[in-house]
């Protein structure tokens, strides 16, 4: 089967779920949303042979894990109906009181979704799907093979971006800091040269002019 877990969380919180496999991925799912960012955003996680898509608006995440060898396109189809379905459904109030599995009865229309999608996928949804992942660009690719097995966090390109900004000011910080000693010793050396030239120039005076200048004054 081409999509082989599917879910709707508010935050950490799995509202409804569905599975197409016998295996456990929670702790992969659960890895993935405590690290997704609060802002609206569309990613894929590279696991192993899996791909973990999800869209995350609003304050919700509706994620699908399906087979690498399906792409992108027909996971973000279905992704985008399931999230119009649910929002259907429910009102905003009921999904944001709901706690762990307390949508539960949502979940043979996930399944059913999936079934749909992994067989035969509307048209409309595929053509829809197409035209998004064309305009959106933040869709990016992060891969986590092996980074679950060995109980490490999985980090997102915004918690790297962040290290970067903070590394690039800290750059720039030291930068200036070298920049400043720089010209304060350029300053230094320019002051010690002129006293060094006037001492030389006097001490050429001196040998036609006497220690005190007084014969070429006379």
């Amino acid at each position: 089967m081409s999509l082989i877990y599917a879910l709707v969380a508010r935050g950490g919180t799995v509202l409804a779920a569905h599975s197409a496999d016998k295996r456990d991925f929670s702790q992969a799912t659960q890895a993935i949303l405590s690290k997704i960012p609060p802002n609206n955003s569309k990613l894929t996680y590279v696991w192993e042979q899996y791909l973990f898509h999800y869209i995350s608006e609003g304050g919700l995440t509706f994620l699908v894990m399906a087979d690498d060898a399906v792409g992108r396109r027909m996971p973000f189809a279905f992704l985008g109906e399931l999230q119009q379905q649910f929002t259907t459904k429910y009102p905003p109030d009921v999904i944001y009181a709901a706690g762990d599995d307390g949508l539960d009865e949502f979940d043979p229309e996930i399944g059913r979704l999936m079934h749909q999608f992994s067989t035969s996928p509307p048209p409309d949804a595929l053509n829809q799907a197409r035209q998004d992942l064309a305009q959106v660009k933040d869709i990016m690719v992060q891969n986590v093979e092996q980074i679950l097995s060995r109980g490490e966090r999985i980090e997102l390109l915004v918690d790297k971006t962040d290290t970067m900004a903070g590394q690039a000011w800290a750059f720039r910080r030291g930068a200036r800091s070298v920049r400043r000693q720089q010209f304060w010793r350029n300053q230094k050396i320019m002051l010690l040269s002129v006293a060094v030239g006037i001492l030389l120039l006097y001490v050429f005076i001196a040998q036609f002019c006497g220690a005190g200048l007084n014969h070429c004054t006379s």
